[in-house]
């Protein structure tokens, strides 16, 4: 059964255009070919950059955080309480008016206490500022690692001025140790995002991150089988021109260093939407999607890259926006950077706490941050 599988699955003609098949890059007269076997070494190059990153975080990360003067956050912690930690585990982590009620007769506390409770609790939940810090200094520099290091590969490539040159010999194209390390690299900094997806700052697009990571890891993945490595090349770099860039700008927000902060948004989302929503669609996609019709019939492999493609491009629309209506609005209000992704920091303070005592809170919906809503998306957000 698992050889059938096995042959089913490498079968030429979902891999290849009719004609060409797995003969066709077998090394020979000194030239070498991308193999699937060569990605194995993809999973413990992952888990050495995940304690690569465990150790650049405690060691690296922390002396920028204190150069930049980013302190942890100082909390106060929630009082044990198992009524009101039942609740807040097992039924919601905003409780409407009347749970607030039912919840002051089960403890003896006064609402005040019960909802001063609740915003600590979920304080406590939130990721600390100097953890932020962190996991956004080792990105930005592992993707600018990648982007200097994919410029410096193909720098001197045809195919990275003239995009006909992609296919140019295909599949008979010869790797060069420059492609092999910069997809190796790259494969395995993505494998090792998606294994820590689950440790890291939660936000509000991490579906979305998660589907972001699956399809890149199979697009990568699947242009090094068919050997579609001058594409894949160019479409990593693209992506990597502007990721460190927005890294950057949250290390700054984190540090407090407003405009600093916001010219630097400001040049990333300039980058973002030129490469995503123009040279991505209109240039690398051409060239994936219709030039290839031009040199050989459609087959499966080219629908499924395709695929994965026009996910990519719906993610970067997504995403797109979000960067838009942050720009739009600290550009015509002057205010600080925000990202609709992430939770704001619960004030808990006297001021709140008088506030909630003169009528603060209504019936109408859960009580969070001394105000009501009805969703608890609504709350405001920080630059992540």
């Amino acid at each position: 059964m698992l050889a059938w599988l096995s042959d089913v699955f490498w079968d030429e003609r979902l891999w290849f255009p009719k004609g060409l098949g797995w003969k066709d890059l077998k090394d020979r007269d000194d030239r070498v070919y991308a193999k699937p076997a060569d990605l194995w070494v993809v999973l413990p190059m992952a888990l050495g950059l995940m304690v690569v990153r465990q150790i650049f975080e405690r060691t690296v990360g922390m002396r920028l955080a204190a150069l930049l003067g980013v302190k942890a956050t100082k909390r106060h912690r929630a009082t044990p309480n198992p009524a009101l930690e039942a609740f807040y585990s097992k039924t919601t982590k905003y409780p409407t008016q009347s749970s607030v009620e039912s919840l002051c007769t089960q403890t003896g506390y006064t609402q005040q206490q019960v909802q001063r409770w609740f915003r600590r609790r979920r304080n406590q939940d939130r990721p600390n500022l100097l953890k932020k810090f962190q996991e956004a200094s080792w990105r930005f520099t592992f993707y600018l690692l990648l982007f200097v290091g994919g410029l410096a590969a193909l720098i001197d490539k045809p195919w990275l001025y003239n995009l006909d040159e992609m296919w140019k010999g295909f599949p008979v194209l010869t790797l060069l140790p420059s492609q092999y390390w910069y997809y190796v690299i790259e494969l395995s900094f993505y494998a090792s995002l998606l294994f820590s997806v689950a440790s890291d700052v939660k936000r509000k697009d991490f579906k979305e991150q998660i589907v972001h990571h699956v399809a890149t890891i199979l697009l990568i993945s699947f242009s090094w089988c068919v050997n579609y490595i001058r594409a894949g090349t160019l479409i990593m770099l693209l992506h990597d021109s502007a990721d460190y860039l927005l890294e950057s700008a949250k290390m700054f927000n984190y540090a407090g260093w407003r405009n600093t902060c916001n010219n630097i948004f400001i040049l990333f989302a300039a980058v973002f939407i030129i490469t995503r929503l123009v040279i991505f669609p209109f240039r690398i996609m051409y060239c994936t999607v219709v030039y290839p019709l031009t040199i050989y019939p459609a087959f499966f492999g080219y629908y499924f890259f395709n695929g994965l493609m026009i996910t990519l491009q719906c993610l970067h629309i997504f995403w797109a926006v979000l960067i838009i209506r942050m720009a739009v609005r600290f550009l015509t209000s002057n205010e600080k950077v925000e990202d609709a992704r992430s939770d704001k920091e619960e004030t808990d303070d006297s001021e709140e706490e008088e506030e909630m005592k003169n009528g603060g809170v209504k019936k109408n919906g859960p009580v969070q941050n001394g105000h009501v809503t009805h969703n608890h998306n609504n709350s405001h957000h920080k630059t992540e």
